[in-house]
């Protein structure tokens, strides 16, 4: 070994050092633990676990006082069958398209990544557009917020998942915007597995609540 070429191996100047030491090595699959992003998520999601914890016991509390439930005036009103179903098979197909995307930027398949956060970011919207012309429905048949108990606790329990899932819309809309500018790759995706973890959150809730609401007697 020449002494230039000892130089260069020990100063990590050399071709192998740069390979070891690029940009893509500092990213999320180089450190342990749990990123600051991610961390940040799921104390917020525990967060809202509580928020909607609280929204569902004053629901069981208000059920529970006010006999029959629904009011016989708004008995059939809230069809499992109808438009609502087929806004809840969209978020839920909206959730896999959503981890199919985290699965392909995981393994740096850019194309893939993109395809499946634009089809997640579409369906989001659709699903408020939906839940939107069921209000109006809803509106036509009498059930309003101010339709005593049962109407209060319907459009609060909605309405604030609603805000939730628009929030999780313009959080795809972000990322997918800083994917479009090539701001994700293998290595680098924080910012990809955090919105994934909301979205799946604002499913989850939905479920239940179509549940509650919708199915259960």
């Amino acid at each position: 070994m020449t002494a230039d070429s000892h130089a260069l191996t020990t100063t990590g100047h050399g071709p192998a050092a740069g390979a070891d030491h690029g940009p893509a090595t500092a990213g999320h699959e180089s450190r342990g633990g749990i990123s600051n992003p991610i961390l940040g998520m799921l104390l917020f999601i525990t967060s809202e676990v509580m928020f909607f914890a609280g929204l569902f016991g004053a629901y069981f509390s208000t059920r529970a006082a006010h006999s029959p439930w629904p009011p016989d005036k708004f008995a059939g009103t809230l069809n499992p069958l109808g438009l609502i179903l087929i806004a809840t098979i969209i978020l839920v197909i909206s959730s896999v398209t959503c981890q199919l995307a985290v699965n392909a930027i995981r393994r740096g398949d850019r194309k893939a990544f993109m395809r499946n956060i634009t089809v997640t970011f579409i369906l989001g919207i659709v699903f408020l557009i939906m839940q939107m012309y069921d209000y109006s429905v809803l509106f036509g048949e009498g059930l309003t917020m101010d339709a005593g108990p049962f109407g209060t606790t319907y459009f609060t329990l909605t309405g604030f998942h609603g805000a939730h899932v628009f929030g999780g819309v313009i959080m795809l809309g972000v990322v997918l915007y800083r994917g479009t500018a090539g701001q994700f790759s293998a290595r680098h995706h924080d910012a990809v597995e955090a919105a994934s973890l909301y979205w799946h959150f604002v499913d989850v809730v939905w479920i239940i609540l179509f549940s509650v609401l919708y199915l259960l007697p």
